[in-house]
């Protein structure tokens, strides 16, 4: 798979990240818990994933490699267990730059797994995105000041344990198909969910009442999506940069919480929308100046 290709995928999968808080506000809303949320998602996404997997992967999955590509998948459960708990507290646009605070603690952890500095270019796209996430939160209206700390807690851990994700899913099992990477990582996401969330929804009538309105497009944008793309791009691009390009989950969750949830979004955020896209295009443009002067060198 190309550069580019493998930069779009991680971009998109970002983006749909960036659209599950918004169905999580609705499901909220409608009545249904955390964990039927939770769980029903990551459910959903494992029996989809799987059936993809049967399908057009046969090699079969090593002991130890079930071992860290279900440890990685643990990573994004607890990410998604961590964030739904926040957005109980906080509204969905705040939610997602406390989560958003990955980016610079993907860049710190890639920067110490490889013992090497983040590169000039990392560093002014991180200043931006650091720049646009204090305006898109709204931190500079004093939005934070009147949240639940419990909320803030949890939207950082939530920040944490996604950019271990992000970091872990680039290097393990790159000797397996990407389909079942994926299932086998989402089996580990659904493991830890079950266990913190037990799955009362599959007894209860949740999913008869209206939850599965909710679950099956929050397993798409939510599990599907994103990890397929992640395990396909990721390698390609690296974790730090990958961190970078994951950015993009701001805007869109800024964008659907403004136009769906009727959340009310000021000129300021948007001006921090428009700064994070800045700082996601920066790498890349550095990226593309450092290929076209090695092809002019050649």
């Amino acid at each position: 798979m190309g550069y580019w290709s493998s930069v779009l995928l991680v971009f998109l999968g970002s983006c749909s990240y960036g659209v599950l808080s918004t169905f999580v506000k609705l499901a909220y809303q409608a009545g249904f818990l955390p964990g039927e949320v939770s769980g029903s998602q990551m459910f959903f996404a494992m029996v989809f994933m799987w059936g993809v997997a049967l399908l057009f992967s046969r090699r079969k999955v090593r002991g130890k490699q079930w071992l860290t590509l279900a440890g990685t998948g643990l990573a994004t459960g607890l990410t998604g267990i961590l964030y739904y708990q926040s957005l109980q507290y906080v509204p969905a646009s705040i939610a997602i730059v406390l989560l958003f605070q990955f980016t610079w603690i993907g860049v710190i952890i890639e920067s110490f797994i490889e013992r090497r500095r983040p590169g000039v270019e990392k560093v002014a796209a991180l200043v931006l995105l650091a720049t646009g996430t204090l305006l898109a939160g709204g931190v500079l209206a004093g939005e934070f000041g009147s949240l639940h700390p419990v909320g803030i807690l949890f939207g950082l851990l939530s920040a944490v344990t996604y950019a271990l994700f992000i970091i872990f899913s680039g290097r393990v099992g790159h000797e397996i198909s990407p389909y079942t990477r994926s299932a086998v990582m989402l089996t580990g996401s659904v493991l830890i969910t079950f266990i913190v969330y037990p799955p009362s929804f599959l007894l209860n009538g949740a999913l008869t009442e209206g939850l599965l309105v909710y679950a099956l497009p929050l397993a798409l944008f939510g599990g599907v999506i994103p990890t397929l793309f992640f395990t396909l791009g990721v390698p390609h691009v690296g974790g730090g940069l990958a961190t970078i390009l994951s950015a993009a989950e701001l805007p869109m969750a800024v964008f659907m919480s403004s136009v769906v949830l009727h959340e009310k979004v000021s000129l300021l955020q948007w001006l921090g929308v428009v700064i994070i896209l800045v700082g996601i295009a920066v790498p890349e443009l550095s990226h593309k100046h450092r290929t076209a002067a090695v092809r002019d060198r050649g």
